[in-house]
């Protein structure tokens, strides 16, 4: 019955009716799949059966699916699915282009493309694929077509004319299709394109903005980007990457004037495009087409060449990506990390894009991108430039960012033109960080960077080939001299006469930012080359070891700074005073005199040592530049010693004559005064008594306070190979360092001078604590940095041998803990670096004395543990213990530091107590050996801090060790013994913290020790009444009999009756604790065993007291049944 009715299809079988209604209905399903299913077989049927009229057919389906406002959502958007579906099955047919082409007055298109208009304006989400349905009809129908029956239709033409007010991207969208097939010049698109049409003129900016609401509205079908964008990105990075090819055949070819304007149209274009569409459009509105823009870029971003790429990410795409990141919480975080990570994909493979995308990306965040996105992208994309192609590169593009300031300057800094009311709250005023003043921030970070370059700058050769290794050090030399000149250039010059400089005689072009950089930033650029040298040297160290020669980056720096001080145009970037021009000079002679001599030498310790020397000069020169008045006699002194140590090169030096005011005119003292000719003589008649070493030594420690890092690495590659001619004197200014403290005094008659420093060694305050508080016994625990020993309740015996201790400490050259007999002239006379450093630096917000002390002590002990190194055999190692052990002890108070504490006894262990060599010989003094032995000795007996104690027993092995080298009497051997005895008999006291543990160590290795200990050992057993350190005195007991066994049954025979008498004292009063009474009786067991093995047993028989042999036999069971007299 349904087939009958007055359908259209009177032509057609009553079952094609039939279908064609079904297939109709069934486009309207929901179901998945089925929709698409039923539209395929219509088209199918449409095409095979022509009986059916297509006119019949569009009325068909509109009374089919019927719709109305009244009809609930998901019914009403079936329906309208359905009908679109429907005409889509029309179109793919073709019926309707071979009815047009048979008659050509047939209106059949303009109705078709009429109904599909309608239809797409009856609900937003039908606009784009009825957009779809016209272009698939379009596909199969002549251009003549499309220009009378579809561009033409009123439909369509009106439209066009309301796209661009009512910001419609489906009309947009298929008026560019429209146009790219037909490549029509009429004025039928209305103001959505322009007349005449061309790209240019499409991405001008007056265009771009006539149709920005187009762009805005195309956001609604998110996350899927709408169809316009895949055509406008299409033509528009088409048109970028003809461009660029273009350019690179250009470069190849003498074509250039009309190719190069069509680059910078396509250039204009891509920067409008940016302006309008993603900046002024997109970026200002709301979260969705935040996203799309973000988007779009990523779209179009790998087909962009690198300058295209410095377009595309503009300041404001940069900083709202920072401000999408800067929050996680934000509703787009998510799409601004997908952003990044796409974006590095991007350029990771590609040098040029991957350095314009850090250029951009620090440009407009002043070099903190990454600290304010809290990401690593600009770390993580900088680590990929490894090899010398990649990093020149880099190193290119960062000094241009260096130079370039307009860049940075013309960008708006306002943070609000990437946000609107919808927008995450960004950084208040106060925190702007896109300001100018961030252009100082920006140069730090390309200095920084443009250092570490080197650091991700991999060399792999081929072979092992001397040839290969030349090779890689070459190309890193290559990378080197281009950092070097650019911080040089940047850091110690600038130029008078504008911004560029030519040197013909390097053949190269320097270029100085328009406004001149700050003081700090040149200070960084110097301790950046410092750093860059230093790394050099260190390289150089490995090259040695490996017998290849390399590059000498110092030599290179010298001569650069050479050739360009004699650029008439080019000056130092600050005017030296008098005193710093005269080192600056005398540094630069000296160099080029040692460069010579080294060059002569050939390879050897001489050549090394010129060579170390030069790399300090360099570093000293550079110091001199970088603080005004503060190096310049350091430097002349390092030079005097130069000509001390290399008397070539004073015989070469047109200035050694003048040495007599090498240190420059006397400049007033702080307060106003002047130095005298009288004292100037003074000291130049002292400098002269002294040796070249002590000179040198004196200098380190005058400029390791405030050093830089490299300048401290270069004197101890100088010191390192110096070190062996180290004076006493020499030696001691370095140990006195490490003993320094440095404790205010406000007192009233010095409240005005906060500088004042007080130098206080206590020689004897700390060692000498085992002392305090032996007659007191309710006195607290032992502390090894208590200052008030003298008050203590002792006796005057006591005081009496803390004195005669400290006048020979004296005597012997220690220093004298008693300060207060020192004046601050002895003081600073000792340590005038101290003093003064302390007086100069004292300056609010910077480092507090304490740790400015400490850095020097630190610095200090890197160089004893060099001279510890290379000298562990000589006779001043123990100057160095004594010294060290005292520091060590004492760094345990209130003021010491971990680090201290760690470095010092780190150093005492691994380069003098476990060292192969150690000073041996007659030469020693035993009285230094007997009180350093003491010392030891009391600090491991006495000590309440468990580092000092296990310190101090390795010190006691170690100095005994010496001992044992030694021809020394029996007299002196029975005073070391004697020092043991001392710490056993305070092992009874509530005081003692003795270890036997470490005593029995030392009878194992020195059982003569044990032998002579052994009766008062003994005697220990008897008198002690604690269980357990009975128990403990038993253990010794046992250790001292082993030590014996080796030896006649002698020795054994002599203490046979002290044996038996412990016995008694011992298993007469058993332990009550279990495990010490089997202890006891295994040690009583142990006796009778060795002297059944020595044959001992009528002897023991025979000593054996009638209440003992009772004990024994009661105590011990079938382990004294031997010895029971009835047994034979």
């Amino acid at each position: 019955m349904e087939a009958e009715k007055d359908d259209g299809l009177e032509n057609c079988a009553p079952s094609v009716r039939y279908a064609i209604r079904r297939l109709i209905r069934g486009i309207s399903s929901s179901r998945e799949y089925a929709r698409q299913g039923f539209a395929l077989g219509l088209a199918v049927v449409l095409e095979s059966i022509r009986s059916i009229r297509i006119g019949a057919l569009m009325k068909l389906i509109p009374n089919l699916l019927e719709y109305s406002s009244s009809m609930k959502g998901p019914e009403a958007k079936d329906n309208l699915l359905g009908r679109l579906f429907g005409f889509g099955a029309i179109a793919r047919s073709g019926r309707v282009s071979r009815q047009w082409t048979r008659d050509k007055s047939s209106p059949i298109v303009k109705d078709f493309v009429s109904e599909v208009v309608d239809l797409s304006s009856k609900k937003r989400y039908l606009t784009e694929p009825a957009v779809a349905v016209i272009l698939d009809l379009v596909s199969k129908l002549p251009d003549e077509a499309i220009l009378s029956e579809v561009l033409e239709a009123p439909s369509v033409q009106d439209w066009f004319n309301r796209a661009a007010d009512a910001g419609d991207p489906d009309a947009l969208f298929l008026a560019l299709k429209l146009q790219e097939r037909t490549s029509v010049q009429k004025e039928i698109f209305g103001k959505i394109l322009p007349y005449p049409f061309s790209p240019d003129n499409f991405f001008a900016e007056h265009h771009l903005k006539s149709i920005a609401a187009c762009f805005k509205e195309s956001a609604f079908c998110l996350p899927r980007i709408h169809s316009v964008w895949l055509v406008i990105t299409e033509m528009l990075v088409r048109e970028a990457a003809s461009q660029n090819d273009i350019n690179t055949s250009c470069s190849k070819k003498h074509k250039k004037n009309k190719k190069a304007s069509s680059s910078e149209d396509t250039v204009q274009n891509l920067r409008n495009f940016c302006e309008v569409v993603i900046q002024g459009s997109l970026l200002l509105s709301s979260h969705d087409r935040k996203h799309l823009a973000f988007n779009i870029l990523l779209s179009i971003l790998p087909k962009l060449s690198p300058s295209a790429i410095q377009v595309v990410l503009s300041s404001k795409v940069v900083h709202g990506l920072i401000d999408i990141l800067s929050n996680e919480s934000s509703w787009l975080y998510n799409a601004g990390k997908h952003f990044l990570h796409e974006l590095a994909s991007v350029v990771g493979h590609d040098n040029d894009r991957r350095a314009a995308v850090i250029i951009n990306l620090q440009k407009y965040s002043g070099g903190r991108f990454d600290s304010m996105t809290k990401t690593k992208t600009v770390k993580e994309l900088i680590g990929k430039f490894q090899s010398v192609e990649d990093c020149l590169c880099l190193v290119q593009n960062l000094m241009a960012l260096f130079v370039d300031e307009e860049a940075v300057s013309d960008e708006p800094s306002d943070q609000s033109q990437t946000t609107d009311e919808n927008s995450e709250i960004g950084p208040t005023e106060e925190q702007d960080p896109f300001g100018h003043g961030n252009v100082d921030v920006l140069k730090s970070w390309v200095v920084n960077t443009i250092s570490c370059v080197l650091k991700n700058l991999k060399l792999t050769s081929k072979g092992n080939s001397d040839s290969e290794m030349v090779k890689c050090i070459e190309e890193k030399f290559q990378v080197q001299t281009e950092i070097l000149k650019f911080l040089a250039v940047q850091g110690l010059f600038s130029a008078s006469l504008g911004t560029e400089v030519t040197s013909f005689e390097l053949q190269e072009k320097f270029k100085w930012p328009k406004n001149p950089i700050s003081t700090s930033l040149r200070n960084e650029c110097i301790e950046q080359l410092q750093f860059l040298l230093e790394d050099a040297q260190k390289d150089e160290a490995l090259h040695v070891a490996s017998e290849v020669k390399s590059n000498d980056l110092g030599y290179y720096f010298m001569r650069f700074i050479n050739t360009v001080c004699n650029i008439p145009s080019v000056s130092l970037f600050r005017t030296l005073s008098g005193n710093d021009d005269n080192a600056f000079k005398k540094l630069l002679a000296i160099e080029s005199l040692l460069f010579q001599e080294e060059r002569k030498a050939g390879p050897g310790l001489d050549s090394t040592k010129m060579h170390v020397m030069r790399y300090l000069l360099i570093q000293l020169l550079l110091q001199v530049l970088l603080h005004p008045d503060e190096y310049w006699e350091a430097a002349v002194d390092v030079t005097i010693c130069c000509k001390k140590s290399f008397p070539a090169i004073a015989q070469g030096d047109s200035s050694s004559g003048q040495e007599s005011g090498e240190r420059g005119p006397q400049e007033p003292d702080e307060d106003g005064s002047e130095g005298s000719d009288e004292d100037g003589s003074e000291d130049s008649n002292e400098e002269a008594s002294l040796e070249f070493m002590d000179v040198l030594v004196q200098t380190f420690l005058s400029i390791l306070p405030h050093a830089s890092g490299p300048v401290c690495f270069t004197i101890e590659q100088v010191f390192r190979v110096f070190c062996d001619d180290i004076t006493e004197t020499g030696l001691l200014d370095m140990l006195r360092v490490v003993k320094i403290d440095l404790k205010g005094r406000q007192t009233d008659s010095d409240d005005e001078d906060d500088g004042r420093v007080d130098i206080e060694d206590d020689d004897e305050t700390v060692m000498e604590d085992a002392e305090v508080g032996e007659i007191d016994d309710v006195a607290d625990d032992l502390d090894e940095d208590m200052e008030d020993d003298s008050t203590d309740e002792g006796d005057a015996d006591q005081d009496d041998l803390k004195d005669g201790e400290k006048a020979e400490a004296n005597k012997d050259g220690d220093d004298s803990d008693d300060s207060d007999g020192m004046d601050d002239d002895a003081m600073f006379r000792i340590d005038p670096y101290i003093a003064r450093i302390f007086k100069e630096r004292n300056l609010p917000g910077s480092e507090t004395k304490q740790s400015q002390l400490m850095r020097f002590k630190l610095r200090v002990l890197t160089l004893l543990d060099i001279y510890l190194q290379r000298n562990p055999g000589k006779t001043l190692v123990l100057e160095v213990y004594s010294f060290l052990m005292q520091a060590f002890v004492k760094s345990h108070g209130a003021d010491g530091g971990e680090q201290f504490r760690q470095r010092i006894a780190g150093i005492l262990q691994r380069r003098i107590f476990k060292g192969r060599e150690y000073p041996e010989g007659n030469g020693i003094e035993f009285s230094k050996l007997e009180r350093l032995l003491e010392k030891a000795l009391r600090l491991a007996s006495r000590s309440r801090y468990s580092t000092v104690a296990s310190v101090a027993q390795n010190a006691a092995f170690w100095i005994l060790k010496i001992i044992i080298s030694m021809n020394r009497s029996e007299e002196e051997l029975a005073s070391v013994v004697d020092k043991f005895r001392s710490i056993l008999n305070d092992y009874d006291r509530k005081k003692s913290r003795l270890k036997l543990g470490f005593v029995k160590e030392v009878v194992r290795r020195n059982p003569w020790i044990g032998q002579e200990l052994f009766g008062l050992v003994v005697q220990k057993v008897e008198v002690l009444r604690a269980e357990y350190r009975r128990n403990q005195i038993l253990e010794l007991v046992d250790c001292i009999l082993k030590s014996w066994v080796g030896d006649a049954s002698e020795v054994w025979t002599n203490h046979l009756a002290q044996l038996c008498e412990l016995m008694q004292e011992v298993l007469s009063k058993v332990p009550e604790n279990k495990s010490r009474r089997k202890e006891v009786r295994n040690f009583c067991t142990r006796i009778l065993q060795t002297v059944l093995k020595l044959n001992l047993k009528e002897q023991l028989q025979n000593a054996l007291s009638t209440e003992t042999y009772s004990l024994c036999q009661a105590q011990l069971g079938t382990a004294f049944a031997p010895f029971k007299k009835d047994s034979k």
